[in-house]
């Protein structure tokens, strides 16, 4: 394969106009069959592949959207990133993806980078959308939508689940079942979904039932595994301990069931635990999670389609859009 193959020397291989070889490589119906099979066998012999960046100058447009996630290796985004890819393939855009690492100036850098790939759009997740984020989104000369991502400017897209009534809904039910002692397990306060979002649900449910907030039965994480080990071991060492934990992320609440198991506390007999999100972690720990249902492939589905839309000038009825939740009943809670 000589990677300098041009079309003019498929043109000149196959016999036929440079136009002719643009209409085959294009799916250009109006190209006679034999034609087609000439052009088709010069490409398969001079190992030609044609130019996205020539044909996207042409065009003005790449088929290429960029995706922004912070960890590709998480469970929550990878399915996430699936349902984006999926729709993508659907409307034959290709995809480029990043990790952002939830870091911000590595945010702003990969957008700008990916305006410089003269991407058509681009899907961004992140946490704390900033001034200087909003600044960038307004500015980019291709339109962005966010996944999974609150934004503080309504101007934005999104497309989301709403995170504090869905926590909500989460301590009611443990309220339903006679729990008045909750704790809650959090991502950190400035975040405003794994933490403002959920802690806010949490706070409002417990105030609905004239509970007081136990500021002892808050334990602040950070996503991970090992810091709902540190949640079980501090609830354990509490004079009043919890009798219920609602959980940020599956991940957390993995870590927590794991705690209180080490310590010898059974759940759901001792303790009851739910969790957020419904990654396949809650299915694969014993007892299985009770968690709240976050539909991952379906946010990032939705998002790719209105960024579409965007980008094909479709009409667009609703830029905020929110997808419905549940809770998923397993064995962590009786």
């Amino acid at each position: 394969m000589n990677s300098n193959t041009t079309i003019y020397d498929v043109a000149r291989e196959a016999g036929v106009s440079m136009a002719t070889v643009s209409r085959v490589v294009n799916g250009n119906p109006n190209v006679k069959p034999a034609t087609r099979k000439k052009v088709l066998d010069a490409i398969e012999r001079l190992g030609y592949r044609p130019n996205a960046v020539a044909r996207g100058l042409a065009s003005k447009k790449t088929t290429t959207v960029g995706v922004i996630i912070p960890d590709i290796s998480s469970i929550f985004f990878a399915e996430l990133a699936r349902g984006i890819e999926d729709i993508a393939t659907m409307y034959k855009y290709n995809i480029i993806l990043c990790n952002s690492d939830q870091n911000k100036e590595k945010e702003i850098h990969l957008l700008n980078t990916l305006l410089g790939k003269q991407v058509d759009g681009i899907v961004f997740m992140g946490g704390k959308i900033t001034e200087e984020h909003v600044e960038e989104f307004k500015s980019s000369p291709v339109p962005i939508v966010l996944a999974a991502t609150v934004s503080p400017d309504e101007e934005i897209p999104t497309v989301n689940i709403n995170y504090q009534e869905a926590a909500r809904d989460a301590i009611q039910l443990l309220i339903e079942r006679g729990h008045t002692s909750i704790g809650m397990v959090s991502g950190p306060l400035e975040d405003p979904i794994n933490g403002y979002h959920k802690f806010s649900g949490y706070r409002t449910a417990l105030e609905n039932a004239n509970f007081e907030l136990n500021e002892d039965h808050v334990f602040i994480g950070d996503y991970t595994y090992d810091s709902g080990l540190e949640a079980a071991e501090k609830f354990l060492q509490l004079k009043e301990k919890p009798s219920a934990v609602f959980v940020g992320t599956d991940e957390m609440a993995l870590g927590v069931i794991h705690g209180m198991q080490d310590k010898g506390v059974h759940v759901p007999e001792d303790i009851e635990v739910i969790g957020f999100d419904n990654t396949r972690l809650a299915s694969m720990v014993r007892p299985t999670l009770t968690t709240v249902v976050q539909p991952m492939y379906d946010i990032g589905a939705v998002a790719m389609r209105l960024l579409t839309k965007f980008m094909n000038n479709e009409t667009v009825s609703e830029r905020t859009v929110v997808l419905p939740h549940r809770i998923q009943l397993r064995d962590s809670t009786k």
